[in-house]
């Protein structure tokens, strides 16, 4: 994913779990998140949900990025505040779309 974000122009901060990830959207005010769902700490939907809520932190599109692919699965995390959903095993070309789709050029 790293160097899928880097190859169109973008810098990349990363954080070991939810919890650290909340503190570096508040931290850091990136223009986009790509966040995993299943993480320790803070799982990916109660991140996304709290950095939805944050008036410092809603404005940051959240795309999920995870292995669980059921609709319900989507379904809670588009409740929860995502912009977008992509299921691993990652397709470069769905998530440089997704990226681009929220991201200007670099």
């Amino acid at each position: 994913m790293k160097r899928t974000v880097e190859k169109l122009g973008h810098q990349v901060i990363t954080a070991e779990d939810g919890a650290a990830g909340v503190e570096a959207a508040r931290r850091e005010l990136p223009d986009l998140i790509l966040m995993d769902v299943v993480m320790p700490n803070l799982n990916g939907f109660q991140a996304t949900r709290t950095i939805a809520k944050d008036p410092k932190t809603s404005h940051i599109p959240i795309v999920l990025v995870t292995t669980k692919d059921q609709d319900t699965d989507r379904v809670w995390g588009m409740r929860q505040g995502a912009k977008a959903y992509v299921t691993k095993p990652i397709d470069d070309a769905e998530l440089s779309k997704v990226i681009t789709e929220y991201l200007p050029a670099a």
